[in-house]
């Protein structure tokens, strides 16, 4: 094998003559590093998205939610309930909430929005939301005494996400308007809705775009007052151990808490999201995995160049002895070559591109994307693939230059020579 490396590596190194054989195979050698390069940089790029987007789910939201089967419904006598469940294996924190679809506004801006009256304490155990909101958010959606209410004159407080809060044009300390579809009806039959003053004592901003522009937090006691649902709530949200078995744990919640409840958990409320990913990825290596195919298609190209050029030379070797075998593995190794310096090279410019890109935070339309940096995680795991497919495809293309070689017969190559 040492004999047909060595012939390889002085084939490459191309004489005066052979200039063209040389500028193919380092066309070859650049093909294939940019298709690596780009492949590593793409991949890292969805594997950076998939994680940052499942980190920030698994944090920033309840990981399995008990809700009633009829919504209408709601959950009464949830205190019992909730202490009762919380004693389940693999539940680590539950929390009680209440969710409303409102109009949120200031002045002649307004926005849709999903509103959780919530238990601050509670909530802080479920999911690291409050964690991100302004100084202060927490302490302000902390319970009144059941004796205490809020004093006349004063709005009871909200939390909203940062990029709903600018998109109505409000800032901390401001009155916001929440209206709810749910109101008194009038004489006429028509619905009033119920609408009521809040102060926005706080935002949060999570990076996530769908929370951040369409959520608000409010106290439970105050939620259950303005929509009219005294003592009531509409789903528990639960924190567990593992939130890659959280199917299975809702599973088990919903046995344990009976009949007329369900439950659903993050891996379905998100899992077009991350199918989308997955899909995005393989369309991604294929797409990509293209350019490869065009460099081997140059290193077909060059060997069989090479294989014309070295006629007299593989016939002067078989005549001497050389088996049509190692004439194969001759051309056979020279493409082997030129795919591990290509994909070496490549490997070597992707990481760096996404180090690079680490580093160097690329901005995003949040609204589009779901967050405003363009994320980068590469896996060497990715490397090993991405090496394999890039030598797995160079090698095919050596195999019909290499058997044309090897079938050089000696006597009709030198008969004019």
């Amino acid at each position: 094998m040492w004999f047909e490396l060595y012939v390889a590596a002085r084939y490459l190194r191309a004489k005066r003559r052979q200039a063209v054989v040389g500028v193919v195979t380092a066309i070859s050698v650049t093909g294939i590093a940019a298709g690596v390069a780009a492949l590593i940089i793409a991949l890292s790029i969805t594997n950076g998205m998939e994680h940052d987007l499942l980190g920030k789910l698994v944090e920033t939201s309840a990981q399995v939610q008990l809700l009633p089967v009829d919504a209408n419904q709601g959950i009464r006598n949830w205190e019992p309930l909730i202490a009762r469940l919380s004693k389940l294996p693999h539940v680590v924190a539950a929390s009680p909430a209440l969710w409303e679809q409102v109009l949120v506004g200031r002045g002649a801006r307004d926005w849709g929005a999903l509103v959780q009256g919530i238990l601050p304490g509670d909530e802080a155990k479920v999911s690291a939301l409050l964690s991100t909101a302004t100084p202060g958010s927490m302490k302000s959606l902390a319970p009144l005494p059941n004796s205490v209410s809020t004093p006349a004159g004063q709005p009871p407080p909200i939390v909203l996400g940062k990029d709903l809060a600018d998109t109505i044009g409000a800032a901390v300390g401001d009155r916001v308007l929440v209206m709810s579809p749910q109101g008194s009806l009038l004489p006429d039959g028509e619905m009033m809705p119920q609408w009521k003053w809040f102060r926005l004592s706080g935002t949060y901003r999570s990076g996530f775009y769908q929370y951040d522009s369409e959520m608000g937090l409010m106290r439970l006691r105050d939620a259950q007052e303005m929509f009219s649902e005294p003592n009531l709530i509409t789903v528990i949200n639960f924190k567990v151990d593992d939130p890659n078995k959280a199917p299975e744990i809702g599973r088990e919640i919903e046995d344990a808490a009976g009949k007329g409840y369900m439950t659903t958990n993050w891996t379905e409320q998100d899992k077009p999201l991350f199918n989308a990913l997955a899909l995005e990825k393989i369309v991604t290596f294929i797409v990509i995995a293209l350019i490869v195919m065009v460099a081997a298609l140059n290193i077909l190209i060059a060997l069989t160049m090479m294989v014309m050029e070295k006629t007299r030379d593989i016939a002067v070797m078989m005549s001497f002895g050389v088996q049509p075998g190692q004439v194969r593995r001759i051309f056979l190794m020279q493409g082997f070559l030129i795919s591990v310096v290509g994909t070496l090279l490549g490997l070597l410019l992707g990481y760096l591109g996404a180090w690079a890109g680490s580093h160097y935070h690329i901005p995003l339309s949040p609204d589009v994307y779901s967050i405003d940096t363009l994320p980068f995680a590469t896996r060497p795991l990715d490397g090993v693939i991405v090496s394999v497919v890039s030598i797995g495809i160079s090698l095919l293309a050596t195999l019909y230059p290499s058997s044309a070689a090897a079938r050089i017969l000696p006597a009709e190559a030198l008969r004019y020579e």
